[in-house]
C-alpha cells in the first residue's frame, strides 16, 4: 500500500511566509534602525518580511 499523493510533498513545499516571529521582527527591526535598546517587545509594528 502506497502513500497518498497529497501526502508525499509535506515536506517540501517552502511558501514565503507573511507573518514574522517576534524575535524575527526585532531583528528586522534593528536592521532598518527601527529598534532601540529598551524599547518594549509588546505592540510592535507589523513588518514585511525581506
Amino acid at each position: 500500500m502506497g502513500l497518498h499523493s497529497s501526502l508525499k510533498a509535506s515536506g517540501t513545499l517552502k511558501a514565503k511566509r507573511n507573518v514574522l516571529k517576534r524575535f524575527e521582527r526585532v531583528e528586522l527591526m534593528k536592521k532598518r534602525g527601527q529598534w532601540k535598546a529598551g524599547d518594549r517587545v509588546f505592540g510592535l509594528p507589523k513588518t514585511k518580511p525581506e
